[in-house]
């Protein structure tokens, strides 16, 4: 797999240029963007939070940096989402791989701003081989409703 369905469909009817970057499995996305050889500031890394009532949000911040869950709008009631919860939202995804397209998997999204200064980012494609490699501006038109705020220390 090259990347997950519903990341390639979400792609191609954004109509976005990006390019794909095979690497060695990794299993963190700070390892990721070692393994990658990619700085781990324009590797968009995905927290996804729930509140108790079935509403999930995605926090996408750089892997360089760590979610600080106090900044999150609301923050007293999100909390980080057992990864077993992910297996139905991401099920066209390897575990433990979301790509930072929340909107494309029905999520709200918050992204950090140290991630919109950057030139370009790369995402997970849905595996632990493949990062989607594209402009900020390509991957703010996949993300159109997000919110941009800091999340991250």
């Amino acid at each position: 797999m090259r990347m997950a369905r519903t990341v390639q469909r979400s792609l191609e009817q954004a109509h976005c240029e990006f390019d794909l970057v095979t690497h060695p499995h990794s299993a963190s996305s700070l390892e990721t963007a070692r393994v990658a050889g990619v700085p781990a500031e324009r590797v968009a890394k995905s927290v996804i939070l729930d509140d108790h009532h079935g509403h999930y949000l995605m926090a996408v911040l750089p892997a360089s940096r760590h979610l600080d869950l106090s900044k999150v709008r609301g923050s007293g009631e999100w909390q980080v989402t057992r990864e077993s919860t992910l297996a139905h939202l991401f099920n066209d995804c390897e575990r433990g791989a979301v790509p930072a397209l929340g909107e494309s998997y029905g999520l709200d999204v918050v992204i950090d701003p140290l991630l919109t200064r950057q030139k370009d980012i790369y995402l997970e494609a849905g595996n632990h081989h493949n990062l989607v490699h594209m402009s900020v501006a390509q991957y703010l038109k996949m993300v159109p409703h997000a919110e941009v705020c800091e999340v991250s220390h």
